[in-house]
């Protein structure tokens, strides 16, 4: 079965030497420094694709498909007490493209109560603000009852103002708590936590002020240890070389989306170069960037990361999801360089062999078979991208086969594989939103603020679009960017925090029927990362009792990912009705491999690199559910 792949990649590498490769002369080209300086000829209409979807292909009908749901998304967060409206940009209209991209957030337990609580990355507008009217990210603390309490004046994350974007957590310095980094369009931020409740704003001393005249518009971020030392490292995307003084106006292009002057770019601006800064365990960094590989890739226009052992040998892949070009797959080559294979591998275009424009990202193992699958949001007027791995890193397109070629209205940002239902499954999620505020005021049929998208996974190789049937927390409209995924409450499912642009956010808490059981595991480090970023966890559990063999499910714990945003650091698996856990597998970066056998469901396992269990508790839900209003 793997030799086809393989004979893929090898035939593919061959057409790039010679004049067959004619059909990709266009996305080769994106990644040319003639065609990133030049100057605005293309308006973004560009990232429009106007796809045709096919159904899926006939075949056995799941026999779950078109039953009833059992879970309800209900939007929360007025009653939760998450009222902070995120800055970021014009309302109602846009010069520039820095206005467009919005913030992510964060599901960080920073205090290590065992509640997840909520960090907001905010932005900025181009007037600026008076004095002490300055907008800054917010930290929401879990009050344990179905609500949070903005605790961020005094934490020390109150203080950074600017173009905010990304945010990923970590414990970079492995003293047992969990740090921040956040991205922006400037110069980004390490928050070191101090373990009390507050933070240090260590980026100078260790290592990750940017040097230079050029202002980085940095982006998607992740916690990665590629070298295995040990030691969290940090790889920043970058999006476009921009500077607001030379930065074209609409009207300069003309740019235009159906009719409509809008924001230039990316199309026709310089792409930005990715970072990747090495830690060299005293607490500080350094960036490797160029001598590791992170310049050499096809695609640029970097926005989300996300971080995983894509081609199974033990080493974390970077994968980029890129703006108007080609994606981008860092294939860890185990020397402290990179090489990207995304168009060889088959995770970098559409279907239809064309680049698209990327947002979010995430990376799961859907069907069941040990290799973890991508699925990627995409721009208005494309089919968002659900990539199968085959082994080894060998992908392949199946989007439509797949069932998420129905779609192709709504603009994607953030996206997730989970497990809506606990059935041990993962579904998907998107939050979408269109890009230009000016929509609204157009004559097409179109709106800044969408619904989400809601895939139920039909456990055999096909999704059921569902978006009608999750609730009124996933009909809801909303100016959406990045989403994380989280279980703030306590209660054994899964629930969705986004955040909106020039809006309050959304917390979208899962309300199910079903009564299935679940485990979820927290990890320690020794030998690898404090952390435990980057090791793979497999659950063998006979969740169904008629079948033959048990379910083993397959991931990993990683940092960043969705768009600009963080999940909850506590993986979780669901069980439907196992009794027990046969197995739980630990493979730490170390090399290092645990096993834990006859768990019981519906608790939390600290698991410390060794095979030590640490803790094991039976979690106490929140002690009331908030009511949304009529």
């Amino acid at each position: 079965m793997r030799r086809l792949p393989l004979t893929r990649r090898r035939f593919l590498r061959s057409l790039s030497k010679t004049a067959l490769v004619l059909p990709f002369a266009d996305i080769l080209s994106l990644a040319s420094p003639a065609q990133q300086q030049s100057p605005i000829k293309i308006g973004p209409q560009e990232r429009s694709y106007d796809a045709r979807p096919a159904p899926p292909p006939p075949g056995p009908k799941s026999p779950i498909e078109g039953t009833p749901l059992g879970v309800s998304f209900v939007e929360v967060a007025p009653e939760a007490g998450l009222t902070a409206e995120t800055i970021y940009g014009g309302k109602y209209h846009n010069k520039y493209l820095l206005e467009t991209t919005g913030c992510g957030l964060a599901f960080y337990d920073y205090d290590h109560d065992g509640w997840p609580d909520l960090f907001m990355v905010n932005g900025w507008r181009l007037e600026g603000f008076a004095n002490g009217q300055e907008p800054h990210c917010h930290l929401f603390k879990n009050n344990r009852d179905g609500t949070f309490t903005d605790v961020t004046i005094g934490t020390g994350l109150e203080h950074k103002t600017g173009w905010g974007q990304a945010c990923c957590v970590g414990d970079y310095n492995n003293d047992g708590w969990d740090d921040l980094f956040v991205t922006y369009y400037g110069q980004n931020v390490l928050y070191r936590n101090n373990g009390n409740g507050t933070f240090t704003d260590v980026t100078a001393q260790a290592g990750l002020l940017q040097q230079g005249p050029k202002i980085r518009w940095n982006t998607g971020c992740t916690f990665v240890d590629y070298d295995r030392d040990g030691h969290l490292d940090l790889f920043v995307a970058n999006y476009v070389d921009f500077d607001l003084k030379t930065a074209p106006l609409p009207q300069d292009g003309p740019c235009t989306y159906k009719g409509i002057l809008v924001a230039c770019g990316p199309p026709g601006l310089p792409g930005g170069k990715n970072i990747l800064y090495h830690n060299k365990g005293d607490g500080t960094f350094e960036d490797v960037s160029e001598k590791a590989g992170m310049w050499t890739a096809v695609g640029t226009y970097g926005l989300s990361v996300a971080a995983s052992d894509l081609d199974g040998d033990g080493w974390p892949d970077i994968y980029v999801a890129n703006d108007s070009a080609p994606a981008t797959l860092y294939q860890n080559q185990k020397d402290g360089t990179f090489r990207d294979i995304a168009i060889e591998a088959g995770a970098a275009l559409s279907a239809e062999a064309k680049p698209q424009a990327g947002m979010g990202v995430s990376i799961g193992d859907y069907n069941h078979d040990g290799t973890f699958d991508v699925v990627k949001t995409n721009f208005a007027g494309d089919t968002d991208s659900l990539y199968t791995n085959l082994g080894d890193a060998n992908f392949e397109d199946r989007t439509y086969p797949g069932g998420l070629g129905v779609n192709t209205r709504l603009l994607g940002w953030g996206v997730g594989f989970f497990d809506m239902d606990n059935d041990g499954w993962l579904d998907i999620l998107m939050s979408n939103g269109h890009v230009y505020p000016e929509v609204d005021l157009s004559k097409e049929d179109l709106k800044y603020a969408e619904h989400k998208y809601l895939y139920r996974n039909l456990r055999n190789g096909r999704f059921e679009e569902v978006t009608d049937k999750g609730g009124p927390g996933i009909m809801e409209s909303a100016p959406a960017r990045g989403c994380a995924f989280g279980d703030y409450d306590n209660d054994g499912d899964i629930d969705i925090a986004v955040n909106c642009i020039n809006s309050t956010p959304q917390l979208l808490r899962c309300d199910s029927t079903w009564n299935r059981k679940w485990i979820k595991i927290k990890l320690v480090g020794t030998k690898s990362n404090r952390s435990g970023i980057g090791s793979r966890i497999i659950v063998t559990a006979q969740t169904d009792p008629t079948a033959a063999k048990p379910l083993v499910q397959t991931d990993e714990l990683r940092s960043g990912g969705s768009y600009f945003s963080q999940n909850d650091l506590r993986m979780h698996f669901g069980l439907d009705q196992a009794q027990k856990i046969d197995m739980v597998e630990v493979r730490w970066l170390s090399g290092q491999v645990d096993q834990f056998h006859d768990l019981e469901p519906n608790r939390l396992y600290t698991l410390q690199e060794g095979g030590k269990i640490l803790k094991s508790e039976a979690l106490q839900p929140a002690k009331s559910k908030v009511q949304p209003k009529a």
